[in-house]
């Protein structure tokens, strides 16, 4: 049986997005670009054609990889679990670093959507690992890259 991998509803919607920009225009850009190549003429010494066939393995092969993904997704949509106030996968959770006073907010995400900028931290990020499970006000310890950190929880929300 396939590992079902936790996703958000964005973060569904991004991949299907990326997979039909990939269908329906990045695949007919590059069997363009091979064709043309082609009556280039010797395909041995063609850089053109070469590329352009690396492309295509390239796009090929995440169309595979985003297919499997969404079909042993399982999203979830937060907005409609009630907000107990415990730390779940997709919460939002507004952090008080002890040591330092600095507030901090991050959403718990999947792999695919992690992305550090937007503040949205991977489910198997050291962080993420130590929250999941605890509650609004609790304080925990969580060993992260830079040390062992304490946090307090101000606000779990489900958004």
């Amino acid at each position: 049986m396939a590992v079902r991998i936790p996703m958000t509803v964005s973060g569904e919607a991004a991949l299907r997005a990326e997979l039909q920009d990939l269908k329906s225009v990045q695949r007919p850009k590059v069997i363009a670009a091979i064709a043309e190549a082609r009556e280039h003429g010797d395909l041995k010494e063609n850089a053109e054609y070469h590329a352009a066939r690396e492309q295509q393995s390239f796009i090929e092969g995440r169309i595979q990889e985003l297919e499997a993904k969404l079909g042993n997704a399982q999203v979830i949509d937060v907005t409609s679990i009630t907000n107990t106030g415990k730390v779940i996968f997709g919460a939002t959770v507004r952090l008080l670093n002890t040591e330092t006073e600095t507030e901090m907010t991050y959403q718990i995400v999947g792999e695919d959507e992690a992305d550090i900028k937007e503040n949205k931290i991977s489910l198997s990020s050291p962080l993420a690992r130590g929250l999941i499970g605890k509650e609004e006000g609790d304080e925990t310890r969580i060993a992260t890259p830079a040390g062992i950190v304490d946090y307090e929880i101000i606000s779990v929300e489900y958004r």
